[in-house]
């Protein structure tokens, strides 16, 4: 299908209800039924982001790695950071980059370890000449139907992935962020309706929508820098089927919003693609809401 032709959006993707497909955290994209559309085929750039410089975490599978497509078809440079264990799903993604004439600076490690998440920026930096959009896209979401089960060690992980790790990457990104760069935190509608047995996830991505206005409007100011989040609704990533969500929920995953299915990962790219472009020089601390039409206020 064409990137631009008119089509009921409610089908343009396969809807539910969906195989149980149980992995283990992470997971790999590959192994998904049905697979994600990551854009692989159907996005087309036109130059938006010629020149820039990206690191985007989590970017071996789901939004991340369409939103690495996407910055490669705009014209982009681009590092992605991902886990050993998701090295496969990399492979995938480095093939088509290098089908297309570009490098993809591959960077793995754990960004819950402060010393790394430090080390990666710098690493990127160095390797791409610079920096001029940081896309904090990893996340951690494990679903825990009792809150008596959650435990320390979990709600910890959680914290320190999608919370404690952005702000040391950024701490570490704030002198090379020239005026004009980005920094896209992908947050979550769990910010604003919290899921029961996602206590933890749904805190942090909460706390990111306040983490984002408050930066965004000191970094305006201060350094000529924008700062914005995307709230995905239901994604069809490898995150759910790996302990996102149980794998009864995986089976009918998306069909509570109004369009009745999940977002593939492609739908999610042109948002950042806006966020990361001059067109949106406007758009300071805002959370873009991407959830099928369930509402974000």
């Amino acid at each position: 299908m064409s990137q631009h032709a008119i089509h009921d959006p409610r089908d343009q993707y396969p809807q539910p209800p969906f195989p149980e497909q149980p992995q283990e955290a992470p997971g790999l994209a590959r192994e998904m039924n049905p697979k994600p559309d990551h854009g692989e085929t159907s996005y087309v750039g036109s130059g938006k982001l010629e020149g820039r410089k990206a690191l985007i975490t989590g970017g071996d599978s789901g939004i991340g790695k369409a939103v690495a497509i996407a910055y490669l078809r705009e014209g982009a440079d681009v590092a992605i950071n991902y886990l050993e264990s998701e090295k496969a799903d990399v492979e995938e993604l480095k093939a088509l980059f290098d089908a297309e004439g570009k490098e993809l600076v591959c960077v793995p490690g754990d960004i819950t370890n402060h010393e790394f998440a430090t080390s990666l920026v710098e690493q990127a930096v160095e390797r791409l000449g610079g920096l001029d959009a940081l896309v904090l896209n990893a996340g951690k979401q494990t679903f825990v139907e009792d809150f008596d089960d959650l435990t320390p060690e979990q709600f910890d992980k959680t914290f320190k992935t999608n919370i404690y790790a952005p702000f040391w990457m950024l701490k570490a990104a704030s002198p090379h962020l020239q005026p004009g760069a980005t920094v896209i935190v992908t947050s979550s509608i769990q910010g604003y309706q919290p899921s029961p047995g996602l206590v933890d996830y749904a805190s942090t991505k909460a706390a990111e929508k306040a983490f984002v206005q408050a930066l965004g409007g000191q970094w305006i100011a201060s350094k000529g820098v924008r700062v914005n989040a995307v709230a995905p609704g239901p994604v069809w990533t490898v995150l759910q089927p790996s302990g996102g969500q149980p794998q009864e929920a995986v089976k009918t995953f998306g069909e509570q919003v109004p369009i009745q299915r999940p977002a593939q990962p492609a739908e999610l790219a042109p948002v950042y693609v806006f966020l990361s472009s001059q067109e949106s020089s406007y758009v300071i601390g805002e959370t873009y809401g991407v959830t099928g039409g369930s509402p974000t206020a």
